[in-house]
Parts: structure tokens; C-alpha cells; sequence
């Protein structure tokens, strides 16, 4: 016990480097929020814009959401970062990959929204345009709202799983709290800071998920 605690829980190591975990953390926050908010808006544009149905927007949505959900998010961030560069695109290490996420939230969070305004029964709609409402405002104050609220589930879940794969970040070099632990590991030849992480992380996405599942309770369906 004694060799566990000096190896993981060594408070003078833990002292020492606190502060870098402590800004690997505040960088993970706002990658995660950012991925989230624009994931999220582009998914949602992408899946409005396939519903006025014009056979070549659909077709060019289909392949991106097809081929961002079938990459790893480590391939399209190594992408990003280091092929881009020979076509005069080079990007920092936080916006390669919050780039990266973002496109891959955006696919599969347009499938989702793409699914729920599927769910929603067409004659709403044409209801809707019978009373005089424009396409646009049929699809804002009828069609969306419905659908939105049927697809929070999914959503939730699609988040979390995407912002936790902030940690991938670490391979191009962003400082974010994994990637903190594991050199202030290295140079301190402790795992304690790694015990750090974890606990930085379990702080992070324990309020996400818990706001997911609040979420999940407060919109879903009254039976």
C-alpha cells in the first residue's frame, strides 16, 4: 500500500503539478464546448438544408455524413494537421482538432436531426402551409421543434462520446489534460500525475453526463 500510494497518490508530485493539469483542464472545457456548439448548429443546418429535398445538396450531405462517420476522429485530426500544411492549410494544434470533431459531430448529429424531422408526420407540415406559413417557417415553428425534442436522447449521448475524444488532441501536440498528465508523468517519473487527470477528466464529464441525463428526462415524450 505504501509503494501505491507514493507511486499514484504523492501529494508533493500532485502539488508540483497541479497548475499544468489545471490549464490542460480549462483547455479541454473549451474544446468540448466549442465542439459541441458548432457540431451541433452544423449538424442541424446540414439536416434543414437536405429537407427542401434538392437531389445534389442531399447527395453531397449523404457522402460527407457517410464519410465522417465511417473515419476515426484520429484519422480526420492527422488529416487536418499534418496533410494540410502541403496545401498552404496549416492550422494550430486546437484548431485541428476541434475542426476535426466538429465535422464529425456535425455527420452524425445531421443524421439524428435527419431522423427526427423524418418522425415528425408529413400533414403537419403540409398543415402548417395550408394556414399561410412559409417553407421556412413551417419547418421553425412546426416541424424542428418536434423533432428536436425527439432526437435529444441521441444527441446527448453523441456529445459526450465526442468530447471526451478531445484526449485525441494529445497526438498533435494539444496541451489538453491527458496530454499534461502524461508528460508532467514523465518528467516526474510518478504516476501520480496521471491519478490527477483521471480526476480532472471524472470532473469534466461527470456534470456533462449528468446534464445529458437531465436533458434526456426534462424533453422526453410524456406517455
Amino acid at each position: 500500500m505504501k509503494a501505491l500510494g507514493f507511486s499514484f497518490f504523492n501529494a508533493e508530485v500532485a502539488w508540483r503539478y497541479l497548475p499544468d493539469i489545471l490549464a490542460g483542464m480549462w483547455v479541454t472545457v473549451q474544446l468540448g464546448v466549442a465542439v459541441a456548439a458548432s457540431g451541433l448548429a452544423l449538424g442541424l443546418a446540414l439536416a434543414v438544408l437536405r429537407a427542401l429535398h434538392l437531389r445534389p445538396v442531399n447527395f453531397l450531405i449523404v457522402c460527407f455524413a457517410d464519410v465522417l462517420r465511417a473515419l476515426p476522429p484520429l484519422v480526420v485530426i492527422m488529416v487536418l494537421f499534418f496533410a494540410f500544411p502541403y496545401v498552404d492549410l496549416s492550422m494550430s494544434a486546437f484548431t485541428a482538432t476541434w475542426l476535426s470533431l466538429t465535422l464529425v459531430l456535425a455527420a452524425f448529429a445531421e443524421e439524428i436531426f435527419w431522423a427526427g424531422i423524418l418522425s415528425v408526420p408529413r400533414g403537419q407540415a403540409e398543415a402548417a402551409r395550408a394556414t399561410g406559413l412559409t417553407w421556412l417557417q413551417s419547418m421553425g415553428h412546426v416541424v424542428m421543434p418536434q423533432a428536436v425534442r425527439l432526437t435529444v436522447a441521441p444527441l446527448t449521448n453523441r456529445v459526450i462520446a465526442i468530447t471526451k475524444s478531445t484526449a485525441l488532441g494529445s497526438v498533435v501536440g494539444l496541451s489538453e489534460v491527458l496530454n499534461n498528465a502524461q508528460s508532467a508523468s514523465s518528467n516526474a517519473g510518478n504516476a501520480t500525475p496521471l491519478t490527477l487527470g483521471a480526476l480532472a477528466c471524472l470532473a469534466i464529464f461527470i456534470p456533462v453526463v449528468l446534464l445529458g441525463r437531465w436533458t434526456e428526462t426534462r424533453f422526453r415524450w410524456k406517455n
